[in-house]
């Protein structure tokens, strides 16, 4: 893995969580089923998503969350993992972007498990990380989340690098995360009235 993917890793695991791993070569169910993407979904078109033409309903995994998939319906709670690998998507190449990249995913699973406790293991892992002393969530959408919301570190605006970066507010936009939808629990056999989660993802173009 890149040195940055280690080091999240690294700050993940001195909290307990446990690294695991999944198929680059996913199937349909995994990827987008599972996580609760609707069909009609534009991440499922062509244009997004890399198919294997000669085997149908098989592809090149899109993003990290069927790996948590596949760990919740062969493990029962509670579960404590970060997932970093590889992920594709048919996008265009250009210096800022690949059709290859790395995510790190984050989930957390037990009874009741809370938006504080997500918003405590972020507000850690910014301070590791980053050095951020604070943190923003703001509401966002993903299927496999609810409620989602994206996280901001504050950087500042002191110097010339930090203005450019956070384009003069100070906030840099770094993952999305939220509660785990409880209709993804329940897609992998996890009783929903008993167990809640979190999940946050990291992406490295």
């Amino acid at each position: 893995f890149p040195v940055t993917i280690k080091r999240i890793v690294d700050i993940f695991t001195r909290v307990g969580f446990s690294v695991v791993d999944g198929p680059e070569i996913e199937d349909d169910w995994h990827n987008f089923t599972a996580i609760n993407t609707p069909e009609d979904h534009p991440a499922r078109d062509m244009q997004d998503t890399f198919y294997l033409v000669d085997v149908p309903g098989m592809l090149l995994r899109t993003h990290t969350p069927p790996v948590q998939a596949r760990i919740m319906k062969i493990r029962q709670p509670p579960i404590r993992i970060i997932a970093p690998g590889r992920v594709y998507r048919n996008e265009t190449i250009s210096t800022r972007s690949h059709c290859q990249f790395y995510q790190v995913e984050g989930l957390y699973i037990d009874e009741g498990v809370s938006f504080a406790d997500l918003k405590q293991t972020l507000l850690y892992f910014a301070r590791e990380m980053f050095g951020a002393p604070e943190i923003r969530l703001r509401p966002s959408f993903f299927p496999f989340t609810e409620p989602s919301a994206e996280m901001d570190i504050w950087l500042g605006t002191e110097n010339e690098k930090n203005y450019r970066l956070t384009k003069g507010t100070g906030w840099l936009e770094i993952l999305g995360c939220g509660m785990v939808d409880p209709q993804v629990l329940e897609n992998c056999g996890i009783d929903p009235t008993r167990y809640s989660g979190f999940a946050a993802i990291v992406t490295g173009k």
